[in-house]
């Protein structure tokens, strides 16, 4: 018996140590490329040729200096703050608003408009994005913030009216029926009832509308030419065509780049860990 048992702990052990060195090895993977990243921001364009996987020699500080400067950034990230914030409210209300009517109110038209809608799931972005911009043309939006709030929205909220709508469904339908019997309206169960029980995946529908909002490229491209509209990505790619070959520059560029969504995840890490676990078992 004794040696039973001491097989099985060699072997929990192993199993263990075996375990921690996959995650530490992915760790590793995952981390290194960030920390090799801001390494290089700091060298300037000679020593990163001469030296590109060691600490730089002397820290330039400038290079951040000249890609915050020419590349506008200041006004790019409000930009993408305002369309990122805008769609995700948006996208929010409309999509459980949708997600409420689609689930608890009865009619003969529901099944046609979710069907409607959830078809957006299967439509790629390169199919629509012609279309898109003859169509946001053609109304003279073009060039607007309006003119990419909308299609922003628009392609935002498939996702979040069927994960919506397949939420709610799952709440009691007796709570719906027992508020409309006391004289409650579909508003004031929907802000009530239904907005803190959908809660968990409305995180989820959230974070997916952020980080897609955020890191958007080609659209924002085609629906703009001026750029006091740009959004933070086109600012960093404007480095790799004439600034390509700056790669201290570049890099500084990468890295202003990659720090907002860095924070949103260290802030609300706990919230999107929770958010994403309830909204894949709930929704």
């Amino acid at each position: 018996m004794n040696d039973i048992k001491d097989t099985k702990s060699v072997g929990a052990k192993i199993n263990m140590v075996f375990t921690y060195a996959v995650m530490i090895f992915f760790t590793v993977m995952a981390i290194y490329p960030l920390l090799w990243l801001v390494m290089n921001s700091f060298k300037t364009t000679t020593e990163f040729q001469m030296n590109k996987l060691g600490f730089p020699k002397d820290w330039v500080l400038v290079n951040y200096k000249d890609a915050w400067i020419r590349g506008k950034f200041p006004r790019l990230i409000l930009n993408s703050f305002i369309y990122t914030g805008i769609t995700m409210v948006a996208t929010l209300v409309f999509s459980f608003m949708a997600g409420f009517a689609f689930a608890k109110i009865p009619n003969r038209a529901t099944k046609f408009l979710h069907g409607s809608f959830v078809i957006g799931l299967l439509l790629t972005l390169q199919s629509i994005m012609v279309p898109l911009f003859l169509i946001i043309n053609w109304v003279g939006l073009y060039n607007t913030t309006l003119g990419v709030l909308i299609p922003y929205i628009g392609i935002a909220m498939p996702m979040g009216i069927y994960l919506g709508t397949e939420f709610i469904k799952s709440i009691p339908d007796a709570l719906v029926e027992s508020a409309r019997i006391d004289g409650a309206t579909y508003l004031k169960i929907f802000i009530s009832i239904i907005v803190p029980m959908a809660a968990p995946v409305a995180v989820t529908v959230a974070i997916m509308t952020v980080t897609g909002t955020w890191n958007e490229f080609m659209l924002i491209n085609i629906l703009t030419s001026s750029d006091a509209l740009k959004s933070l990505p086109v600012g960093v790619q404007k480095f790799a065509g004439a600034l390509s070959s700056d790669f201290g520059k570049q890099f500084a560029a990468l890295v202003i780049g990659l720090v907002p969504m860095l924070v949103f995840y260290l802030t609300f890490r706990k919230e999107i860990t929770k958010g994403v676990a309830a909204g894949a078992v709930k929704g």
